[in-house]
C-alpha cells in the first residue's frame, strides 16, 4: 500500500478585483493540478513535485500551492509507479487525492483571507419540485 506524504513549499494568492467593488454574482472557478514529474529516491520512495492552481473567471483571483508529494511503499509498488510514468501514465488516484485534499484545504484558508469564493462547488438547495420529480437530477455547475 502506498503512503503519501505532503510537503507545501509554497503558497501564493492574488486578488485582481477591487475590494470596494461588490464581486460578480456569477463566478466560474477553474482547479488544476498538475504533478510536475515523479523522481525514484530509492527503492521504497519517489517524491512527485505539484502545482495546485485556482483560476476565476471573470479575473478576481488567482491561488497557487507548489509542493511536493513524498510517497513510499514497496518495492514493486513504487518500482511500477516509476514505470507508468516513464509511459506518460497518471501517477495512481492515492497520490492525486493526497495533493488535491490538502492543498484544497490551503486553498479554502487563503480565499477566506482574500475576500474571494472559495473553491468548492456550489451547495444547491433542492426545490420542492425538483424533489418529486422522477429522472436524473440536475447539478450544479462546477469547473474543473
Amino acid at each position: 500500500m502506498l503512503r503519501v506524504t505532503i510537503q507545501v513549499t509554497n503558497i501564493s494568492g492574488e486578488r485582481y478585483w477591487a475590494a470596494d467593488n461588490p464581486l460578480p454574482s456569477q463566478v466560474q472557478i477553474a482547479v488544476n493540478i498538475n504533478i510536475v514529474g515523479l523522481d525514484q529516491k530509492n527503492e521504497s520512495t519517489a517524491e512527485a513535485p505539484f502545482v495546485f492552481t485556482v483560476s476565476y473567471i471573470p479575473s478576481i483571483a488567482q491561488l497557487s500551492i507548489k509542493g511536493k508529494a513524498q510517497i513510499s511503499g514497496d518495492r514493486a509498488e513504487v518500482s511500477q509507479m516509476i514505470d507508468e510514468s516513464k509511459r506518460n501514465r497518471p501517477p495512481p488516484a492515492t497520490v492525486i487525492q493526497a495533493v488535491s485534499s490538502i492543498a484544497m484545504a490551503d486553498a479554502i484558508i487563503i480565499s477566506r483571507s482574500l475576500g474571494i469564493p472559495p473553491p468548492l462547488p456550489p451547495m444547491g438547495v433542492p426545490t420542492e419540485g425538483a424533489a418529486q420529480q422522477p429522472g436524473p437530477r440536475k447539478e450544479s455547475r462546477y469547473t474543473t
